[in-house]
């Protein structure tokens, strides 16, 4: 019977490592169509968030059930709990590569971000992108280094998002306001899908060390 829980345990966590490299593909493609002004990708990663939240669905039932079937202790009750905040920091994050598309998608056929702007969201992107591919394997390798490390990259991806301040009050903008509103929207979004792949780090901690990072804010928008 325990043997039989423990694997069903296993079982949600390989399946949030899947959910973890689909959001990283979601992430991905949301900047091709924001970067390229690719419609049909755009269109794409709009329609993937559904199946995103369905597998969110999935998942927190499946934690809840085994919750209710046996009394957790320790590790495995841990690993529920972190579970649980995981499963919502991805569907986040899925949403969030949503909304970037749906930027692509409402300023087709041209590129929503100026071209001044293209090489920050780039690396933005490509950061954010990367940490939730990171979030994943320390996930599935229980490697708290490699969590605890992602705060650097969390670091510039925050010194960006300043940059990007800097150009968007800077007197020689001339993309207009519609365009300034786009890249604040933008870089929110870059920002927080970043944050929610260190949240996901940090519950990897606490899975393997049973301590929440110090300092550590676990929810957030």
């Amino acid at each position: 019977m325990r043997a039989s829980y423990h694997e069903e345990l296993s079982s949600v966590v390989d399946d949030l490592v899947t959910m973890t490299e689909k959001v990283s593909t979601a992430v991905e493609d949301a900047t091709r169509s924001l970067l390229d002004a690719d419609l049909a990708l755009a269109e794409k990663v709009i329609g993937a968030d559904a199946t995103l939240d369905q597998l969110h669905d999935d998942l927190e039932s499946r934690c809840f059930t085994l919750l209710a079937r046996q009394s957790p202790v320790a590790g495995e009750l841990r690993t529920i709990v972190a579970a649980l905040r995981m499963v919502a920091d991805l569907a986040r994050m899925g949403d969030l590569a949503a909304h970037v598309a749906k930027i692509a998608r409402m300023r087709y056929p041209k590129p929503a971000v100026p071209e001044p702007m293209q090489q920050n969201f780039r690396r933005m992107a490509t950061l954010a992108e990367e940490m939730v591919q990171i979030a994943g394997r320390t996930l599935r390798d229980r490697n708290v280094l490699d969590a605890e490390k992602m705060a650097d990259d969390d670091e510039e991806v925050d010194n960006l998002r300043t940059h990007q301040f800097r150009l968007l009050l800077d007197e020689n903008w001339n993309h207009g306001v519609e365009a300034a509103v786009d890249c604040a929207l933008l870089g929110r979004y870059y920002e927080r899908i970043a944050d929610h792949a260190v949240l996901m780090g940090s519950r990897v901690i606490y899975i393997v060390t049973g301590m929440q990072p110090e300092g550590e804010n676990w929810t957030i928008a």
